[in-house]
């Protein structure tokens, strides 16, 4: 049973993609998943993490990228293209999951760690604790991101994040009370070593999602270790756009 829902649950993903400009409804998406409204959106949340309206306008946003890095199109058309009818709200959107807003991400397609580090900031007298454990990825010279997130999917600022050269310990400092998200997220070089990109930016070839994981204030620090894998269609689009933080991690003659 549980391949027949993947298998609808990938079948309104394709559909997603294929008509992600046009005004598609939850109706819409149950139609093509053959269940009823109400348990197609039960089962869409359990396979990907996210409810169907947030995972189309995840990957709404993604083609939005790839067309600010890829054309010379203006922004105004572009959210029209990704099915936006007012500019405002797709940039304001666009700014929050992406981190930049879309002018800045045409030019630089990449935070920086001044802006991560400012979404980490907490409030004076805020109790925290620490996440730490072991990260395993099938790519082990290429350098890892990790960071709590409030959902399953990257998108805006971590409230707490790490970088590593590699995979293996982490440690996430200054973790807040509250039920977070840990997203790792690691790419691959290419002969030159350098990391590359598909059109658009900062996709990620290998992925882990881990939690909830419940925060109290004051609690001892927790331990959560995570395995990488290569990224399904089934995995929610990346959206925070990490390019340059994770390329600075390759060091001088890594070997692919």
């Amino acid at each position: 049973m549980d391949e027949v829902i993947e298998r609808a649950v990938l079948r309104v993903i394709e559909s997603m993609h294929e008509n992600f400009g046009e005004q598609i409804t939850v109706d819409d998406m149950a139609r093509t998943a053959m269940f009823s409204k109400f348990h197609f959106s039960r089962v869409f949340q359990r396979v990907t993490g996210l409810s169907p309206g947030r995972f189309l306008s995840a990957v709404r946003l993604r083609e939005a990228k790839r067309l600010l890095a890829s054309t010379s199109l203006s922004i105004t058309n572009i959210s029209h293209q990704v099915g936006y009818s007012s500019v405002g709200t797709f940039s304001s959107r666009f700014t929050y999951s992406v981190g930049l807003p879309p002018s800045k991400y045409r030019r630089h397609m990449s935070v920086t760690a001044q802006l991560l580090t400012a979404g980490g900031q907490h409030p004076p007298g805020t109790v925290t604790t620490t996440l730490h454990g072991e990260i395993v990825s099938p790519l082990p010279d290429r350098p890892v991101f990790a960071g709590l997130f409030p959902d399953q999917i990257l998108e805006g600022r971590p409230v707490s994040y790490t970088l590593l050269d590699r995979p293996g310990p982490y440690v996430l400092e200054n973790v807040p009370e509250g039920r977070w998200h840990l997203i790792a997220q690691s790419v691959a070089a290419g002969r030159d070593n350098a990391i590359h990109y598909p059109p658009g930016g900062d996709e990620a070839l290998c992925i882990a999602r881990h939690g909830p994981v419940t925060v109290e204030a004051g609690g001892a620090p927790q331990r959560a270790d995570v395995r990488l894998k290569p990224m399904r269609p089934l995995d929610p689009p990346v959206l925070l756009a990490l390019r340059d933080l994770l390329a600075a991690r390759v060091p001088p003659g890594t070997p692919v």
